[in-house]
């Protein structure tokens, strides 16, 4: 991999961004609200790089679009952006010469030029990998732009327009403007006119010539993890998966992976919303962490992604601010329960007692068996009551989730089936279930949660019943430790009801009991306690403070809580949260 020069003027891409941006903005407005155009405001932006003559008004509101559109791949240092840009200002030169005959302009124009391309190399940052749906993406958000920008050029010359078009008419201007054709509005004036048209054109224009090199450029998928990765990770998780219990995780098939130069240990990661995300620990031997920790980094820093951790283990958030010079937060705890150590008897599993012994009188049995254990047809049964049970039409998960159920790669992972045959009858063998739990493999020793899903309208304590039952087989299954949900901000909490609790964290308590009433915060960790579990601290790990908002979102992203509907289906359903302790959904995601 290429080395890159270091960064020695972090303030050039950022000022390169937001003057792009202001002369952007200020050329958008100069060329459609004629008032603006004798201010004193203008007068000063003549003297900005990008602004043009009122002879070309109508390449100027284009040139501020373009503008505005290279200002954030600027701040993230692209150096298609720059290219760009460089192309842009001694175009912006030359009118300024021709037609302004502004001398002072043009060379500040010429100035900027120079500077950014002196910092040419703190340019460095590759494309984003994009599929085609991104030339959709951008058809439709400038059309709507190009409607709305428009409709104020067609209507900011009211003195000069000939009658009292209607609406319709002023409508159908703008969009057969937008291809090249005369609309319906006649203008007194015939330099109005021809910038009204003009404008159109070039708008119209702006967006097919996008739209055309978004569509014919190579495709480059966002995350896959090919066949031959994933084999050498699962060889990796058979040696080394022992020591994270989100190590299977990591095969999920919509993660790209990165390994370290010795094929020892690999990070896989998703790039969300500009944030290049990992989970969990790296897979492999913990000798050779480092080099895939510098390799992820530099990957980040390749393409300006913001590099981010959620849910390593102690350990592993050691080595992250280690290698990488991050930082790292505690985020909650993960609940894993010791086998060996569990029982039903005695006065603290009394409430869990009482309630699976209820279950069970009201007609329920379980079954637990490794998924290669499972028939085709039983599979399928299985996979279609779960799919029908899930709160939403998007299948959650990123961190904690596999995204998938009966694959043949996966015969060593557990599921747990709940069955009840309906009160009139004996339903079919299969089609009696009513909850499944599925569990990954945790090393040779261990599994690890990865989907709770029951039937809406079975009865209350079912999750605790195939908790209970999946505890209770474990050891014939040569299992020793089960690792359950995530429990955000358990300290939190547990502390915060305590007595002798300061101020500061009674409040943070009282915040985080308010968001349980529409996220399961309080509900997770109350379950997961009556289980007795050991506590294993779980954090983020961050390159600044700065950057946990934006980490945040894109997680959310990353686990479907915020849901961005894809191209070609508008209507699509953006999931809600489930509160209460009876989890019917995927394995509870990591907080952010």
């Amino acid at each position: 991999m290429r080395d890159r020069p270091p960064i020695s003027r972090p303030w050039v891409p950022a000022a390169a961004g937001y003057a792009s941006l202001t002369i952007g903005i200020l050329d958008i407005a100069k060329a459609v609200f004629p008032p603006f155009r004798g201010t004193r405001v203008s007068e000063i932006a003549g003297f900005l790089p990008g602004t043009i003559t009122s002879i070309a008004q109508a390449a100027s509101l284009v040139m501020g679009i373009l503008l505005v559109m290279i200002a954030h791949g600027l701040k993230r240092r692209k150096v298609r952006a720059w290219r760009a840009v460089i192309l842009l200002l001694p175009l912006s030169a030359l009118i300024e010469l021709i037609h302004m005959r502004r001398p002072v302009s043009a060379a500040i124009s010429m100035l900027v030029f120079a500077v950014l391309l002196i910092n040419r190399r703190e340019f460095h940052a590759l494309s984003d990998p994009r599929t085609r749906w991104r030339a959709l993406w951008n058809f439709l958000l400038l059309l709507v732009l190009d409607v709305a920008i428009g409709w104020v050029v067609v209507n900011a010359h009211p003195h000069t327009i000939v009658g009292d078009p209607s609406l319709s008419d002023r409508l159908q201007h703008v969009l057969l403007g937008l291809v090249g054709l005369e609309g319906p509005v006649v203008y007194s004036s015939e330099r109005t006119a021809d910038l009204v048209y003009f404008s159109l054109t070039g708008l119209g224009l702006l967006t097919a010539v996008t739209t055309l090199y978004l569509a014919l450029r190579p495709e480059k998928p966002v995350a896959e993890l090919s066949p031959e990765q994933e084999e050498t990770v699962r060889a990796m998780l058979t040696r080394h998966g022992a020591r994270d219990s989100l190590g299977y995780f990591a095969l999920r098939r919509d993660k790209s992976v990165i390994f370290s130069p010795t094929g020892k240990a690999a990070i896989a990661y998703r790039v969300v919303a500009g944030v290049m995300l990992a989970s969990g620990d790296p897979v492999g031997d913990i000798e050779a962490w480092p080099g895939a920790i510098r390799r992820f980094l530099e990957e980040a820093r390749r393409h300006a992604w913001v590099p981010a951790v959620i849910g390593c283990s102690e350990t592993g958030g050691e080595v992250w601010t280690r290698e990488g010079g991050l930082s790292a937060l505690e985020i909650g705890d993960e609940a894993v329960v010791e086998v060996a150590g569990f029982t039903l008897q005695g006065r603290a599993m009394r409430n869990v007692r009482q309630m699976v012994n209820r279950t069970e009188r009201t007609g329920y049995t379980c079954r637990v068996r490794r998924v290669g254990d499972l028939t085709e047809k039983e599979k399928e049964l299985i996979r279609h009551a779960a799919d029908s049970w899930r709160g939403t039409e998007t299948e959650r998960g990123f961190s904690m989730a596999l995204g998938r159920f009966g694959d043949p790669a996966d015969g060593g992972c557990v599921v747990v089936t709940a069955h009840k045959a309906p009160e009139e009858g004996t339903a079919p063998p299969g089609e009696d279930i009513r909850a499944v739990l599925h569990f990954v493999p945790w090393g040779e020793d261990g599994i690890s949660l990865d989907l709770m899903r029951r039937d809406r309208d079975a009865d209350p304590g079912l999750n605790e019943l195939l908790i209970v039952k999946a505890l209770q087989a474990a050891p014939d299954l040569g299992v020793n430790r089960v690792s359950l949900n995530f429990a955000m901000f358990r300290a939190v909490l547990a502390r915060g009801e305590r007595l002798g609790a300061g101020p500061v964290l009674r409040a943070w308590h009282a915040v985080l009991v308010f968001l349980s009433r529409w996220f399961q915060i309080e509900s997770l960790y109350r379950f997961n306690a009556k289980f007795h579990p050991v506590w294993i601290p779980r954090f983020v790990v961050y390159p600044a403070a700065r950057d946990l908002p934006r980490i945040g979102i894109s997680a959310l992203q990353a686990e479907a809580f915020i849901n961005v509907a894809l191209p070609g289906i508008p209507f699509r359903r953006k999931p809600r949260p489930r509160p209460g302790p009876d989890v019917s959904g995927e394995r509870a995601p990591l907080p952010h």
